[in-house]
């Protein structure tokens, strides 16, 4: 009886609080469709459907205690279903096989890749001899060799002989996986050409904003060369396809590249500056603004402006996001409810996981509403424990070094699992950098887009470029410093959803039985510091293997597959290149036992013979049998990447096709 009353007790206690664990069951839902290995039959959804009613109805009758697990799990099952649903609405045709030859299509994307290459996304695609319900709804191509002949502009179409493949799997077994990242983008190929793009046909009516988005950013960079150009471009349109591999990179290593993306900052520095405006503006005019709901209408202007951002950005995922966020916020001082609420943050955060639940595995979800949740909760406690936060003039700079350091430690356990580093010196970076978006760039920005139309924009984006010249240069510097990154190994798939569900306890729980929350986030950091990585790495195509050795990781070749290369170094932790650790290849390999990699049909025809337990690995197939164990494109075409682990029974194979299972983006 004891433990029955201590359990009523705590059910009280968290009367009026159960709102913000909304958005934490529709998520488990999400996370759960995407953890299962094989893809959930349609009519299946149907029953969880009736499943989830009847539970909701069961909590109508069930106790205090009962009702709210009953309504969690019913939670959960609309959360699975949600993505179920997303992920059957957006099916589209995707390659499976290699194409080469002419690929024509309409510019709806620009951007850069990795390798610092103009890349176009493609919409209406022709592909020879492929028949319209087969082909792509969306392709994506590197421009590479001479190039310029065609300004790729929004809506032109073009044409090009090029190189295709079906979007790639994980570059190792539990690694990202950019199939199902690209299943939910709609690109159902991706590949280069080498020769020029040709235009066959001008630019079409219609995206009249992607239009006016790359207008826009010719205009900026125009008037601002340079890198503070396209960051200013960046800024303003979300087109960073101007910024240079070298400011990208100073970014991420000082941790300033949240600046870059057009989030949660931007939109509440934008929406918060130009409430402010109007509010001062109709108190600046008594007869105005005694008469009418300053506060509600500058809310509304506020709001009005922040939808023609999300429009003119592009309306990614990061920026749509942000945008909800923003309005929960600026509804809410409609109604007249307090802004800033762990409710707030829930609602915003229902609405993303409802329109787009595949946002829930990306960095940007979980970094955005991590920092945001952390800000709300620490700020909430010191507004209620009236904490002093110094004299007047203090307290400005007091609230930029506490929202710092929280977003920044709400944020570093993420960031370090999918980027696998830390930023030594980001909090000086952030507290150099933050405060000048908010006071000069922000504004300036607001102010360049109002005399845009008049042709007088250069006044506000030389107050803009100011600030942001000193940003890259706070960047330049600290990333300069010796030590600035470090290298963290990637931890293994459920210690951040074990992190994350300790520390929201912690947060959204009510009492001192919060702290259980504690127990799992201190275990998680125990299990990441005990991550055993693979002691073998195999590419998806035979073309690259990575064995571990007591110097780190050894790559068999010093050029080539530069993507997976960096991924497998990321993900153990290691800072070095590609070239030095191919270096190590021949200098450390261990003698426990032998694996060879042979590159061409030559190499392969070559080898005529091996020991029963040798792992040879070829980028082809094998022109005849051999004894020992081969790994070639056949195999690979069917596992995957391969990771292999010693044991004391032999070596254990893992494939990313076991981790993935069999879905719908890997089916096709």
């Amino acid at each position: 009886m004891a433990i029955w009353h201590l359990l009523q007790t705590e059910r009280l206690s968290q009367r009026g609080h159960l709102f913000p664990w909304v958005p934490v069951c529709l998520a488990i839902g999400v996370m759960t469709y995407f953890g299962v290995k094989s893809e959930p039959a349609v009519n299946s959804f149907f029953w969880i459907v009736a499943c989830a009613s009847g539970l909701v109805l069961l909590a109508r009758w069930a106790g205090m205690l009962l009702s709210p697990v009953l309504w969690a799990l019913a939670l959960a099952a609309v959360g699975f279903c949600l993505a179920g649903v997303r992920a059957h609405q957006i099916a589209a045709s995707v390659l499976d096989w290699r194409y080469y030859g002419p690929v024509e299509g309409r510019i709806v994307g620009i951007d850069r890749s990795g390798s610092d290459a103009l890349r176009l996304t493609l919409d209406q695609v022709v592909l020879r001899n492929l028949p319209p319900d087969e082909t792509p709804e969306r392709v994506r191509l590197s421009l590479h060799g001479q190039q310029g002949f065609v300004d790729p502009a929004p809506g032109l179409r073009v044409i090009a002989t090029a190189h295709l493949s079906p979007p790639g799997g994980p570059v190792e077994p539990g690694g990202f996986d950019f199939q199902r990242h690209s299943w939910f983008l709609r690109l159902g190929g991706v590949g280069y050409t080498r020769t020029p793009l040709l235009a066959i046909a001008p630019p079409e009516d219609g995206q009249w904003l992607f239009k006016a988005r790359i207008g826009l950013s010719t205009r900026v960079q125009a008037a601002l060369p340079g890198e503070v150009g396209a960051f200013a471009a960046a800024i303003m349109t979300g087109d960073r396809a101007g910024m240079g591999l070298d400011t990208l990179k100073a970014l991420r290593v000082s941790n300033l590249a949240h600046l870059l993306a057009i989030s949660g900052l931007h939109m509440g520095l934008l929406a918060g500056f130009v409430f402010a405006v109007f509010r001062l503006g109709f108190a600046a005019i008594p007869v105005i603004g005694l008469r009418v709901p300053a506060k509600k209408l500058s809310a509304i202007m506020a709001m009005t402006v922040a939808a023609g951002y999300l429009a003119l950005s592009g309306g990614n995922v990061a920026t749509e996001r942000a945008f909800v966020m923003v309005a929960v916020a600026l509804i809410a001082v409609l109604f007249d409810r307090r802004v800033l609420s762990l409710r707030a943050v829930a609602v915003a955060a229902v609405i993303v996981l409802v329109l787009r639940p595949e946002a829930l595995l990306g960095p940007g979800f979980q970094m955005s509403f991590a920092a945001t949740t952390a800000l709300v909760a620490v700020f909430g406690w010191i507004r209620d424990h009236r904490v002093p936060l110094g004299p007047d003039w203090m307290k400005p700079v007091a609230a930029v070094v506490i929202s710092s350091l929280v977003a920044g430690l709400a944020t570093a356990p993420v960031a370090a699992t999918h980027f696998n580093q830390i930023a030594h010196y980001g909090l000086v970076a952030n507290l150099l950098s933050v405060p000048l978006m908010g006071v000069l760039v922000m504004p300036a920005a607001v102010l360049a887009a109002f005399l845009l139309p008049f042709g007088l924009e250069i006044i506000g984006l030389w107050f803009m470029g100011l600030g942001l010249q000193w940003i890259l240069g706070v960047a330049h510097w600290v990333s300069g410093i010796e030590g600035a990154r470090g290298t963290v190994v990637s931890p293994d798939p459920i210690v951040l959803p074990m992190m994350i569900l300790g520390a929201l306890v912690v947060v959204l729980w009510q009492g001192r039985a919060r702290f259980v929350g504690v127990a799992p986030v201190v275990l998680a950091f125990a299990l990441w510091s005990q991550t055993m990585r693979p002691d073998v790495l195999i590419s998806d195509t035979g073309a690259l293997v990575g064995v571990m050795t007591d110097k780190g990781r050894a790559l068999s070749k010093p050029r080539g597959a530069g993507f997976v290369a960096l991924n497998w170094l990321e993900n153990d932790g290691d800072a070095a290149e590609q070239e030095k650790a191919a270096a190590r290849w021949n200098e450390t390999l261990p003698a426990s036992y032998k694996i060879t990699a042979i590159r061409g049909k030559r190499a392969a025809e070559a080898l005529t013979d091996c020991a029963g337990h040798d792992w040879v690995v070829m980028n082809v197939d094998p022109p005849h049998d051999l004894p020992c164990k081969v790994i070639h494109p056949g195999t690979l075409r069917k596992s995957g990447a391969l990771a292999l682990y010693r044991t004391e029974t032999g070596i254990k194979t893992v494939s990313a096709r076991q981790i993935t299972g069999a879905r719908l983006c890997n089916t096709q």
